[in-house]
């Protein structure tokens, strides 16, 4: 298979090695298998051969490897793919000025108010 091949499934069905019907499934790697990264990342085929016992059936799954470019493979990326970023290094936050307490003016009767 290509190098830019991320996981292969088959799968044969029909009249394999005996009278009866049988299905044989074959894996390697890690497949999706579910929402919009299957319409993205999988390419399938399915063919049937008739045979003289009988039809037999063949299912072809590949699973595209992500590529930025777009070329070689989808060019959205998984969305189970987790980046973990480095942290920020921590800035020393002073402590807060001391403030006055706001005294209102005392206003007394007899005297005129300053215009």
């Amino acid at each position: 298979m290509s190098v830019h091949k991320k996981t292969k499934s088959v799968i044969a069905s029909g009249k394999l090695r005996a009278q009866r019907a049988k299905s044989m499934k074959f894996k390697d790697g890690y497949m999706v298998s579910s929402g919009q990264p299957v319409k993205e990342y999988i390419d399938s085929a399915v063919r049937h051969v008739l045979l003289r016992q009988g039809v037999l059936g063949i299912k072809v799954k590949i699973m595209l490897d992500w590529d930025p470019t777009g070329k070689l493979g989808p060019k959205t990326p998984l969305p189970d793919n987790v980046v973990i970023h480095m942290p920020k290094d921590d800035v020393v936050a002073l402590p807060p000025k001391e403030v006055e307490e706001y005294m209102p003016p005392l206003v007394l009767g007899d005297e005129p108010l300053p215009v």
